[in-house]
């Protein structure tokens, strides 16, 4: 999916992009675009009988497997999604997921999808096909108990990256603003901090794609099954940390990790972006990460990562190799949720 350029002040009316000056269409060329981390959650609503998910939810149907069948054919047509709407540019996708939520009392399953691409336009299509064809997938799979079915809502409720920047469904309906220039300046929403996540990747390499990052999405997949969400992975150029750090303690999500920029060159700027933030520090739990390094290799000792809390926020800073993140997240798996627990309840030891 493309961008749709904007106006500002007395500038003309955004165009449709898919045009080209005689009203025909068009394939938009992308490739003076900058290469970016791009996200996009799409959403809608299947709505059926509550007994019919009753029975989604304990895989009591003819057709079994539901919500699997539906999830991959998700995936699967997120993938072709340029091969099923024309004007659609084929992007390498770093991931796509897709999930449910049940609520059998309304007769309801919440679909929800995230595509994640590095490159030089958005996946909003690729979300919203994730979606669409989940909720269709939902739709072969109860079609002979109950006929009636619907798929309804499918909608974009959030994007990342591209010269946008980030957007929201919720902070657009919240504001009522139907401005396009506006959109496009609005920042990242308030996270609700009971299990909310944001993931910092510091690598310039990255941010100008000039390398894949691995270590944000391991992050995010590792608090995912911890019952963290949503969670969000932004990757910023080294120089551009401190503003990120800032950015997002101010969401107060219940957790915030960075990843790189936390060795001895000139630009690993991680620790001095997170210091100012740090109302309690957790001095014992950064040379716990380091101490971990060290079984592997000597340069986990050059690490100046620091670890605390910023309000109720976790802050917690890994290194930028994947080893460093995974044993980081071994010291933390055995300590994160109580600190969590302690902090939330004014030390009481529960």
């Amino acid at each position: 999916m493309t961008d749709a350029p904007t106006g500002q002040g007395s500038s003309p009316e955004p165009q449709l992009t898919h045009l080209d000056a005689e009203g025909r269409v068009r394939m938009v060329d992308v490739g003076d675009k900058a290469v970016t981390t791009r996200t996009a959650t799409a959403e809608g609503v299947f709505r059926t009988r509550p007994d019919v998910v009753t029975m989604v939810a304990g895989d009591s149907l003819g057709k079994a497997d539901v919500l699997a069948t539906a999830r991959l054919a998700g995936i699967g047509a997120a993938k072709k999604t340029s091969e099923l709407i024309p004007l659609c540019h084929q992007i390498p996708l770093n991931s796509v997921k897709v999930h449910f939520d049940l609520d059998d009392e309304a007769g309801e399953i919440h679909v929800k999808a995230t595509a994640k691409t590095t490159g030089r336009t958005g996946v909003e299509m690729e979300a919203l096909t994730a979606v669409s064809v989940a909720g269709l997938t939902l739709h072969d799979m109860v079609k002979a108990v109950d006929p009636l079915a619907t798929m309804d809502g499918v909608r974009l409720a959030a994007k990342t990256g591209g010269k946008r920047g980030d957007w929201t469904r919720e902070s657009e309906e919240a504001t009522g603003n139907d401005d396009e220039v506006t959109r496009a300046n609005t920042g990242p929403a308030a996270l609700d901090s009971g299990r909310s996540g944001v993931v910092v990747v510091s690598s310039t390499a990255a941010a100008h794609g000039h390398r894949e990052d691995t270590t944000g999405p391991a992050i995010e997949g590792w608090l995912l099954e911890r019952g963290f969400s949503p969670v969000e992975v932004h990757v910023v150029a080294d120089a551009d940390i401190a503003t990120a750090v800032t950015e997002h303690v101010r969401r107060s999500p219940a957790v915030l990790f960075t990843t790189g920029g936390t060795g001895v060159a000139p630009d690993d700027r991680t620790p001095e972006a997170t210091a100012p933030h740090l109302e309690l520090e957790l001095p014992g739990v950064a040379e716990a990460m380091r101490a971990r390094g060290l079984a592997a290799t000597p340069t986990a000792a050059m690490s100046r990562g620091l670890a605390g809390f910023a309000g109720r926020t976790l802050v917690a800073n890994l290194p930028g190799s994947t080893g460093g993140v995974r044993d980081g997240l071994a010291v933390l798996d055995d300590l994160l949720e109580h600190l969590l627990d302690v902090h939330a309840h004014g030390g009481e030891h529960r």
